[in-house]
């Protein structure tokens, strides 16, 4: 009986606690028009089930240690096999109900395929999998082998790899490094501010999702790929909503050369964390960014909680994460069919407070939002200025992060609010608009003083004391750090 991964381990006691949910499920939509031969179809993903034995393993614990045992057999259904094809309203809410249908995790099965019949020569197949046996790399081990299988073809045999024993081999070689990496760098981070609420929450809840793309992969600043810009605009983002230091998330493959056609959780979630400058450039911001990840990157495989073994457990390392892949190739084709596939389908869940699922892929770059509507109630304005960011700082690298935020996003004042803060806090009135003399309000040397060594402890930001005599005003600053 093989092991289970460390990632395996850690969902299935976040489960037992309680903890996960449908925030678990993975579901993946390919859309099938044209005439469909519904029985080859089935056919071929019951070939799949058979051809990926982790689809119908379930996690058991065997002799006191856990390990992945047959559980039922995975489940081919046809819904409306005879009958009139759904309504639109009825098969979106089946789906629904498809996607949030809890999985037995002791007998299993921990995946399920169900194609419904949406309209003339219309189908949806649903393929819905637990994230212990299944990841986002694996949708495209699983939509390869289902079109291989739907057209005729065999492909070759998957060898039975005991990944969680090979895993513990990496891990426990990486393992003493690791410590040391992690002891320095690892501050619990707390909360983070998006428009002005605190997130806290890295439990596992309902969620609401906000879908938006961009129609060409993100254009890479020369010598960052399309993963580090995106990761340091969101962390410029969550500078300018008064974050001086961010931690996100991100999850990294783990999925190693004997298990490319496999499927299987093969990703592990780790932090990563900045101290952005508004003085930096975006290029300098990215590549002082992409030089950490260069350095996480050497102990991708080995789970935090191993490292770091004090850490709290939770459905979410930190508030906000990132998960972010790559497609290269083109979405495979089903003989006869026009096959559209779901890649970022919702799971009507999310794990911490923001979730973003990026795909980039031939067409460009999809951005599913997962997020808590309670703590993240304006998401269309957190879509909105993560994109204006992202485009700006790509168009024009070289601007610093405060130009970035206070010209493309002047609805956020992300810098103007923060130093006004530190002026309501010192002179003890509130509020004070951008345009109020300092002097009027009551301020002399010693007060100027404290703002300025507030917002050089914060925002680290160095004015002089002749500044604020030259421009006594918010907004004078403000522009006198546009002119540095």
């Amino acid at each position: 009986m093989p092991e289970v991964t460390f990632t395996q381990q850690g969902m299935w006691v976040t489960e037992q606690a309680g903890g996960g949910g449908a925030a678990y499920h993975m579901p993946l939509l390919v859309h099938l028009d044209g005439d469909l031969d519904t029985g080859a179809l089935l056919a071929a993903c019951a070939a799949v089930a058979d051809r990926h034995p982790m689809l119908g393993d379930v996690v058991a614990e065997v002799d006191g240690e856990l390990r992945l045992v047959p559980g039922a057999e995975v489940p081919v259904r046809h819904v409306e096999d005879a009958g009139p094809a759904l309504g639109e309203e009825t098969w979106e809410r089946a789906v629904r109900e498809e996607i949030l249908r809890p999985f037995d995790l002791d007998t299993g099965p921990l995946a399920r395929f169900t194609l419904f019949r949406t309209g003339p020569r219309r189908h949806l197949l649903v393929f819905v999998a637990h994230h212990l046996v299944f990841d986002g790399g694996s949708k495209d081990v699983l939509v390869r082998d289902l079109a291989a299988f739907y057209n005729g073809g065999t492909p070759l045999p998957l060898p039975r790899v005991d990944h969680g024993r090979a895993e513990r081999d990496r891990v426990a070689a990486l393992l003493p490094a690791a410590r040391e990496f992690w002891r320095p760098r690892w501050r619990d981070p707390g909360e983070t501010v998006v428009l002005g609420r605190p997130l806290r929450s890295r439990r596992a809840g309902e969620g609401r999702v906000l879908r938006f793309a961009l129609g060409a992969p993100v254009t890479p600043v020369p010598g960052l790929t399309g993963f580090e810009v995106l990761l340091a605009a969101l962390h410029t983002l969550l500078l300018g909503y008064g974050n001086a230091a961010v931690t996100t998330a991100v999850d990294l493959s783990t999925r190693p050369a004997e298990a490319a056609d496999h499927v299987g959780p093969f990703v592990n979630e780790l932090p990563v964390a900045s101290a952005p400058s508004p003085r930096q450039t975006f290029r300098e911001f990215a590549t002082a960014l992409r030089g950490e990840l260069r350095e996480i990157y050497r102990f991708r495989q080995v789970p935090f909680s191993r490292a770091m073994p004090r850490v709290r457990p939770h459905a979410a390392l930190v508030p906000v994460s990132v998960s972010y892949r790559t497609r290269r190739e083109a979405d495979p084709v089903f003989a006869g069919l026009d096959a559209t596939v779901e890649w970022t389908a919702f799971n009507h869940a999310v794990r911490g407070a923001l979730h973003l699922q990026c795909v980039a892929g031939p067409g460009g770059l999809e951005i599913s939002m997962r997020y808590d509507p309670e703590t993240v109630p304006d998401a269309a304005r957190v879509a909105g200025d993560l994109r204006r960011v992202l485009e700006r700082a790509t168009r024009h690298p070289d601007l610093s992060l405060h130009d970035i935020l206070e010209n493309e996003m002047g609805s956020v004042t992300t810098l103007t609010d923060q130093i006004r803060e530190i002026w309501e806090e010192v002179l003890g009135i509130s509020p004070i608009d951008d345009h109020d003399d300092i002097f009027d309000l009551g301020g002399h040397s010693l007060t100027i003083t404290q703002i300025i060594a507030r917002m050089r402890k914060r925002l680290d930001i160095e004015v002089s004391l002749d500044a604020f005599f030259d421009t006594p005003t918010i907004a004078g600053i403000v522009d006198s750090l546009g002119d540095d």
